[in-house]
């Protein structure tokens, strides 16, 4: 696709006119949970207020760790993403409970946005997509999203909408797996769908690229950094690494405020 480089350090979230910071944080694989609220406090604070959490995260743990930063910083301080598994998208009680349970475990009556973790190859996505309609229509959410969806699906799926619309698809996508820029990142930036990015720093494998610490000399910045700012350069592109140490969450704040030029861009396209 043709190159676009997006400024904004603000994504507008689906074609809501909302818009979210283009660095959240994830909770996927915490172990140190007191060391982890610390990080995710300093993340609010710095502006990256979008945590993404799922039910299957440490058996809800995760859930219950966003809600005791939300009940710290404020619950309208946050927008909070979670996602419920596939298998609860076959009848519309079971992701009812399931969604019930999740806004328990985060100590909130709604969420932000609720994803599908990823489709259900058994049954039709447009019945996946009514129920996750329902879910919006009863309140439990302002915003309904998917992850792991690719064109075809993402494509059902804006079909099967009756009233609400996609905001996001959750997918993983670093500098070292650009699978997504072959089809699904021009379907949703086509189609007004916002990404994000997970696992975006390849739990730290990017700080071992020799192209990112060449580029990491040239503009003062982390390869991390620079691994983040690759990404939200695209259009409709956030990232939610994830990290347990307040000092990494000031690096990924640090990956804000500036662009690559494009011809490094380029550079790291051909990785």
């Amino acid at each position: 696709m043709e190159l676009q480089i997006d400024k904004s350090d603000l994504k507008e979230l689906g074609d809501t006119g909302e818009y979210v910071p283009a660095i959240g944080l994830g909770t996927w694989d915490i172990r140190d949970y007191r060391r982890a609220e610390k990080a995710l406090i300093e993340a609010v604070n710095q502006g990256l207020n979008l945590i993404d959490t799922a039910e299957m995260y440490h058996s809800g743990r995760a859930e219950e760790l966003v809600g005791r930063v939300a009940r710290e910083m404020g619950r309208e301080n946050m927008f909070i993403v979670t996602k419920l598994m596939p298998d609860k998208f076959t009848e519309p009680y079971l992701a009812e409970k399931a969604m019930r349970n999740s806004l328990k475990r985060l100590d909130t009556s709604y969420v932000d946005l609720v994803l599908i973790h990823w489709p259900n190859t058994a049954i039709p996505i447009s019945r996946q997509i009514t129920i996750l309609e329902m879910l919006a229509e009863k309140g439990y959410t302002r915003y309904i999203g998917v992850s792991n969806f690719d064109k075809t699906q993402v494509m059902q799926a804006l079909d099967s909408l009756k009233k609400h619309k996609i905001v996001a698809n959750q997918v993983k996508y670093s500098v070292l797996d650009r699978y997504v820029e072959r089809e699904i990142l021009p379907t949703c930036i086509e189609n007004k769908i916002t990404i994000q990015a997970y696992t975006p720093i390849e739990k730290g494998g990017v700080l071992r690229i020799r192209k990112l610490i060449e580029l990491s000399k040239k503009y003062g910045k982390t390869p991390v950094q620079i691994a983040l700012n690759y990404l939200i350069s695209r259009p409709r592109v956030t990232a939610i690494p994830k990290t347990e140490k307040v000092e990494r969450v000031i690096e990924f704040k640090g990956s804000l405020g500036w662009r690559l030029d494009p011809s490094d861009i380029k550079a790291l396209e051909e990785l």
